[in-house]
């Protein structure tokens, strides 16, 4: 029988979540605040802990880090209504054995705890410190993106992101930069698809003056730049297989050799990306299969937009909040329904357009310039698990539509989406928009 702990100041939860525990064999002991849990930790030994986020006083994150300072920590699994791919990513950064959302299944939590106890000797104190970086969408498949950069940031491992054109490889790259050790240092990124074949090797490695013709100065190459930083290097896979061996030295051996110059050493973290398939590249022979094996440390596989249809409406308000637009409910059944064979890119250049040539506030489907064959439900297999988000995700928003136009005014916000408002306080309370304090009478007003 192992002990938990779980800290989490809602005590109606506190106590579901313990009898759950209890019902799957093992001890539960509850804590409501940071410094509760801190002493109900001195007081014993503890198997694992179950931690929410939001919590009086010291806030969640700052109690990870503390427990896991600890000698002998336990691991620690997080549970919030409130997940944001910062907060995740800092969670597992800290060293969160998983970060999950709430509320959670018995299943699930057994799972979970199955999982965490089998794994506590492993674990470790972790370093802090960050700072956060924007990062859309809250789809299941991005929420695990978002887990393994916290777990890979502080690390110095070379990573390799795969993904179609347009999903985002440099954002999860920079995400890893300014989540790790190196955040203060340089990232410098290299478009490998860009360079001249003449200019590769002076742009990576650097030249000295009069080392070749019109090389009229020294110049330091990107390996030079990024030095005590990160490296990224977006589609890889054109990199022309005579370069090839060089960056493999590089790599193994943490030393340059610019054009003209002698071996300078390095300290520079390497991301790579590609939209291409490198395996397939290795077997045409187009690629060094030691170079793959080389960047091929921490693969991070970044799935396409259709994949994670829950993300399109976040990131469309995303796109149109600085324009001061907003999608009608129409506009984004539509944008759901699109293809999105350019990813986040297309969906990014459609809503910019939209935003610039509809006069008014509300952008409507007729004004997204979609192609009408890429939006049919029965010709795209759209991921099933995904659909249900998607929808929620939409009804979220028009709720907080209608609340944000009648200033608040529940009874107001209900006629304009023509429910009852008994059934839209219900639906707040499911997407937690209703304030902590008072009665669902008190912002309804007159009517």
């Amino acid at each position: 029988m192992a002990t938990i702990l779980i800290v989490d100041d809602d005590a109606a939860l506190s106590e579901v979540l313990a009898e759950t525990v209890r019902s799957l064999g093992h001890e539960a002991r509850t804590a409501a605040s940071g410094p509760e849990a801190l002493a109900a930790l001195a007081r014993g030994p503890t198997d694992g802990v179950l931690l929410d986020l939001r919590l009086p006083g010291m806030d969640g994150l700052p109690l990870l880090e503390r427990i896991r300072a600890r000698a002998g920590a336990p691991p620690v699994a997080v549970l919030t209504a409130h997940a944001t791919a910062t907060n995740t990513i800092e969670a597992m950064r800290l060293g969160a054995f998983d970060h999950l959302t709430k509320p959670i299944g018995r299943a699930d939590l057994a799972r979970l705890l199955s999982e965490m106890l089998a794994a506590k000797a492993g674990l470790g104190p972790l370093r802090t410190e960050s700072r956060p970086v924007e990062f859309i969408g809250s789809s299941e498949a991005m929420r695990k993106i978002q887990k393994t950069i916290g777990m890979v940031a502080d690390s110095g491992a070379t990573v390799f992101i795969q993904g179609e054109t347009g999903t985002g490889k440099e954002l999860v790259a920079r995400a890893i930069h300014d989540h790790g050790r190196r955040r203060a240092k340089p990232f410098v990124a290299v478009n490998c698809a860009a360079i001249p074949a003449e200019l590769w090797e002076s742009e990576l490695f650097g030249h000295l003056r009069g080392s070749f013709t019109g090389a009229h100065a020294d110049r330091q190459g990107a390996f030079q730049e990024a030095d005590g930083g990160t490296l990224f290097l977006d589609e890889i896979g054109d990199m022309p297989l005579s370069l090839q061996p060089k960056i493999l030295r590089a790599l193994q051996e943490r030393v340059i050799t610019p054009i003209g110059g002698k071996p300078v050493p390095v300290d520079v973290r390497v991301i790579s990306a590609t939209n291409q398939d490198l395996s397939e590249r290795v077997r045409e022979g187009a690629f060094r299969e030691d170079l793959f094996y080389r960047l091929h440390v921490l693969p991070i596989h970044l799935p396409p937009l259709r994949e994670r249809i829950a993300d399109i409406l976040p990131l469309a308000e995303h796109f149109l909040a600085p324009a001061g637009k907003w999608l009608g409910p129409d506009a984004a059944a539509r944008l759901i329904q699109h293809r999105w064979r350019g990813n986040v890119r297309e969906l990014r250049n459609v809503l910019e357009r939209a935003a610039v040539l509809v006069r008014g506030e509300k952008i409507t489907a007729s004004d997204l310039d979609l192609n009408s064959e890429e939006a049919s439900p029965t010709s795209f297999d759209w991921p099933e698990e995904n659909l249900p988000a998607a929808i929620a995700r939409l009804e979220e928003l028009l709720i907080r539509r209608a609340l944000g136009k009648s200033g608040g005014n529940r009874a107001e916000a209900a006629r304009a989406l023509g429910i009852h408002r008994q059934l839209l306080y219900t639906k707040m309370r499911r997407y937690g928009l209703c304030p902590s304090e008072g009665k669902p009478e008190e912002a309804e007003g007159g009517g």
